[in-house]
Parts: C-alpha cells; structure tokens; sequence
C-alpha cells in the first residue's frame, strides 16, 4: 500500500506533506490539470495538487478524506465515489450530515464508503457489532471524553487539557459509595467550569448510532465524570441503580482518575447485561469490571491510535469491499441549541481544534428530512449566517439559516432525505 498522491485547498501545502515524510522534492510533482497529473504518474512521481478533479483519472483505488471540513469533503467524498473509488471517510463532519447518502452511493456502485479504525466511531461499531453477535445484550456504549479529569488529593486540584480547577471538597465526591447514582452527577457542580462535553463528543457518537441503531438517553448526553470502576454502575437502566431509562444507549464518559492511574486514553465501552451469574464471577475474579448490583458488565477498549489503525480500514475496503460501519441508516441528527442571544447576520463561523461553534451547544435528535422548523444539522449551517434572530435556548432550525440552494452539502442532504424520507 502506498499513497502517491495528496490533495489540498493548495497544492504547495499537499507538497509539504510529502517532504514532512521525507519524499524528495524532486519526486514530487504539483499538478493542476489531468493532463500533467497523467504525465507524473506515469513517470512514478508523487503528485500534489489543489483540485481532485486534477487527479480523478488515475488508478489509485481509494480516496483518504480527511479535511474536516464538511461543504468540501462530502463534495470530494462523492465524486471519488462516481468515479468508482472507495472511500475512507475520516471527517465526521461530513458524516454526520450526508453518511447515510454515501453509504448508499457507494454500495450503488460496488465500493465501499467506510469509516477509519482508530478513530473512536470505527472502534466502537466494532465493539458493539463483536458484543452483539456473540449474544450479549448491549445496555450502552460510549467513548472517554477528549480528555481525562485528573484529581491530585494533595494539592485539591482537577486538571484536564481544558484547564484547572481549585476543588478542595471533591474528597467528599471521589468515592461512589452506595448512594444513587445520580449523586455522583454532583461532580460535575464541583467543577462547573471544566467542560465535560465537547462537540466531537456528540457528533463521533452520531457516526455510530447511525450505524448500529443505539440512541442517546438525553440530547446532550448525560457524560457524568466517572472512575473506570464505576462506569457499569452508572451507565446500567435506571431499575437496576443505573442513571438511563432505556437499553442500548450511547452517551460519553469523562475518565476520573488520579495522576499515577492509566488513562483510558480517549477509548471506547460498552456494558453488557450479566445474565449468567456465575460467568461474570469468575470474569470478576479475573479482573473484568462488574456493576456493584453484580447485573452490569464493562467490556472496553482503552486506546485510541488515530491514524496509525487506518490502514487497516483501507486494506478491508480494498481488498475485502468491507465497511466497518456496514449499511448506514440516518438515525440521528447532530443539531445546534443557542447558549446565547445570538442576532440576525450572525455568523456561524466553526473553527477551533474541535470544530465547534461559538454560542451553540451540539444535540443529537431522532434524523428527519430538512423541514422551515426542524433544527438543522449542526455542520449544514457551520459557517453561515443567521436569516433572523434566534433566543437563548432555542435549537437552530433550518429557516433561520441563509444556505444557498446550490450549496453543495444541502444538495446531498436533500438527495440523503429523499432516500430516507421518515425517521426510522
């Protein structure tokens, strides 16, 4: 396996990614026309270039996407597959709004539109998939939060990625004990100020539910701030001490831990039902991590390699037509909810290292066709502007956004709703 060619907003960008993995400069070639993409690859050189239309001739038999940016690789994604390439959808963002659309674009045309393994939507199909034909009844499934909340008793400190938190009282709350559950939610009052939540979070957990059919307990989810013991406690149905009202859930968790203890380093779970009581005592003897009802089991997967696990998605489409996420079915759409007054003219600039968006708080409700008063999908309206004003609290809903009909990503969703017209 080898990748000869690199596309980008620019092709001088494309080239220095080649020359950061040690390829000479002289074995590059930046290209912007077929015709001299045609005359670089037959001369065995690398190409660079700003236009995957530049490139689209050529034999290479999968398209990477991975920009991020959701207008452009849901353009990029659907034309490798026109072309009869496979596709490694790395960019959730795209996913999330039109995935269903190029699942059934791609199988339409005998390729395979996938997911990439590493990345926590593929690890965590795999892991439902794998719990679920080997029998076991799923109750929920989940991912760690982008990062862990580590508590140092010392010094009364919380400490993420995001920042740190005085909290001298959270000794009363680091243990579960045997109260309600929802009593550790409490946590989360103890550092209000710490994110617990980000949009990644919701939109990755999109990816899966679209999936495998699981669905969120609450919009936003409930992400409780939890020690890796006490997750098959906390996410168990509410009749067995549990914080969900229903079965085959997903939700994130923010891994709790002190500075000396591993990281679940941004894994995924699932727990499962013990329905045989003597099989999980003896998986408890050995280790495995049991509900304190003795009913919930957790089953999980604490790494996450990023793109150092995406070949092996990529030699499974090529060389077995497999996509880890199987059939795509809209199930869930990732929606905006206004966490402030937000004016008309407004725009809805995404940027930052979690593609979020200022002033709005990501939800993920029951999918439906685009429709005036539904909320719109969280990345169809990223970087656009507000047609009129809309209140604090209020969902972002598809006619308060000025898209033009020619857009790009709204013509594939509405090409997506006319394959799915009714919410499953």
């Amino acid at each position: 396996m080898n990748a000869r060619i690199a596309v980008d907003r620019d092709a001088a960008i494309a080239a220095a990614a080649f020359a950061a993995i040690g390829v000479p400069d002289a074995e590059v070639a930046s290209c912007g026309t077929p015709e001299e993409a045609s005359a670089a690859w037959n001369a065995g050189r690398c190409i660079a270039t700003g236009s995957l239309d530049a490139v689209l001739h050529l034999p290479f038999d999968i398209l990477v996407e991975a920009s991020g940016h959701p207008e452009a690789g849901a353009a990029m994604a659907r034309s490798a597959i026109e072309h009869g390439k496979h596709v490694a959808l790395v960019s959730k963002e795209v996913d999330s709004v039109v995935g269903g659309l190029l699942s059934a674009r791609a199988e339409a045309r005998d390729v395979v539109c996938t997911p990439v393994d590493g990345d926590q939507p593929a690890l965590l199909i795999d892991l439902v998939t794998w719990a679920e034909t080997l029998g076991m009844e799923v109750i929920a499934a989940g991912k760690s939060s982008e990062y862990d909340f580590v508590y140092d008793p010392e010094t009364g400190r919380i400490t993420t990625e995001a920042g740190v938190a005085e909290v001298p009282e959270f000794g009363e709350v680091w243990e579960l004990g045997s109260g309600p559950v929802a009593e550790t939610l409490a946590r989360r009052t103890a550092m209000a100020r710490l994110p617990t939540v980000a949009v990644p979070d919701l939109c990755e957990m999109a990816v899966v539910a679209n999936a495998t059919g699981l669905v969120p307990d609450v919009p936003g989810f409930h992400a409780p701030i939890l020690r890796v013991t006490e997750i098959p406690t906390a996410f168990d149905v509410a009749q067995e001490g549990g914080i969900l009202a229903g079965s085959r859930r997903i939700d994130v968790f923010n891994c709790l831990r002190l500075p000396h203890e591993t990281s679940f380093a941004g894994g995924v779970f699932v727990t499962v039902r013990c329905t045989d009581a003597d099989t999980w005592a003896l998986l408890k003897g050995k280790g495995h991590v049991v509900s304190r009802s003795g009913t919930c089991g957790l089953v999980y997967l604490p790494r996450h390699l990023l793109g150092l696990e995406a070949p092996i998605s990529v030699l499974d489409a090529v060389l077995h037509r497999v996509s880890v996420a199987g059939r795509v079915t809209p199930r869930v759409d990732l929606v905006a909810r206004a966490t402030a007054d937000l004016p008309e003219g407004h725009m809805l600039a995404m940027g930052g290292h979690h593609h979020s968006i200022a002033d709005v708080a990501p939800e993920l409700l029951p999918a439906a066709p685009l429709h005036a008063d539904r909320p719109a999908p969280f990345y169809l309206i990223s970087n656009r502007t507000l047609r009129r004003p809309v209140r604090k609290g209020q969902a972002i809903t598809f006619a308060d956004v000025a898209i033009p009909e020619d857009a790009p990503l709204l013509r594939l969703r509405r090409e997506q709703d006319a394959l799915f017209p009714v919410a499953p």
